[in-house]
């Protein structure tokens, strides 16, 4: 069975978001995101949201939320509403959970990652679907993936096919410490803020068609993705703060925006770059095409 995507969305009046997680400072990688994002719906008369995806405790740095937050307003990236905390909604990613579990399509599994490895499976088997190991107390919880093929068109990336089960098998929706997964933390608050399009990196294309399929089995309307190509080290590693990538300085933030605007493929003027953010910005966002963003993984 194949499921077929509805190709875009009208972006007459888009909403988008940049959701960042504070596990370190903004450096360049994710600012190229924010710009991209940004220039994107403002280019559209647009709403920008900003929302911290303070998910993961043990993985963030105190302050770091505050520290993005400055730079973002350093580099004249101002939100239209007030900042959402994903820490401050576990009880909607609790009704949610409530409702997929009504589906019959959420089960617990106390299978450790040494368990999937033991087993050789390179994604989640649904070992623990007819029950989960005994002795065992901590459970996250998976949802059931079908043998389905799933198509949507990305913006920048072009037309996207997944085999559903083979690229995500059956993926957890809760941790077995209790904390809620990534995929539908996202998927909960884009529909709640009416995030209609998403621009983000493409190291994140393959989280897309597991945030697909729960917006079909929870009836969401999907946003348009658009993922942009991710900066790189000299190693060609993704820049992070696991890869050592160094904060985006505040010194001289016009200078930065130029090369981000290179780097997206919008070709500013030569003389743009001794101008000041604000002028830089309205460039970006007057000259601004989709169509201009390099269709690659990487830069």
């Amino acid at each position: 069975m194949t499921i077929q995507e509805p190709s875009s969305i009208s972006l007459a009046s888009p909403t988008g978001r940049f959701a960042p997680s504070p596990s370190g400072p903004l450096h360049y990688g994710s600012l190229l995101t924010a710009i991209a994002s940004y220039l994107n719906i403002r280019a559209h008369n647009g709403t920008w949201l900003v929302r911290i995806d303070d998910l993961d405790p043990p993985r963030e740095m105190p302050g770091a939320a505050s520290k993005i937050l400055h730079a973002l307003e350093t580099y004249g990236l101002h939100w239209d509403q007030e900042i959402v905390y994903q820490s401050d909604r576990q009880h909607i990613y609790n009704e949610a959970l409530e409702e997929l579990q009504e589906t019959g399509l959420v089960y617990p599994c106390n299978c450790s990652r040494k368990d999937i490895l033991e087993r050789g499976e390179r994604v989640y088997s649904g070992h623990c679907r007819e029950g989960h190991l005994a002795g065992r107390n901590q459970c996250a919880m998976r949802i059931k993936v079908p043998e389905n093929t799933l198509s949507w068109q990305d913006l920048i990336q072009g037309p996207q096919t997944t085999q559903l089960f083979k690229a995500n098998g059956d993926f957890v929706v809760r941790r077995a410490d209790g904390l809620y997964a990534y995929h539908l933390a996202v998927v909960i608050d884009d529909a709640r803020q009416r995030i209609s399009e998403n621009i983000r990196g493409a190291d994140l294309l393959p989280s897309t068609s597991a945030q697909r399929y729960l917006q079909q089995v929870l009836d969401i309307e999907p946003p348009v993705y658009g993922h942009i190509p991710v900066a790189v080290n000299a190693k060609g590693e993704k820049l992070s703060k696991q890869t050592g990538a160094p904060p985006i300085s505040s010194s001289d933030p016009a200078r930065t925006l130029y090369r981000a605007l290179q780097d997206l493929g919008q070709a500013p003027p030569g003389d743009l770059e001794a101008s000041s953010v604000s002028d830089i910005l309205r460039w970006g966002q007057q000259n601004w095409s989709l169509d201009k963003v390099p269709a690659r993984q990487t830069l």
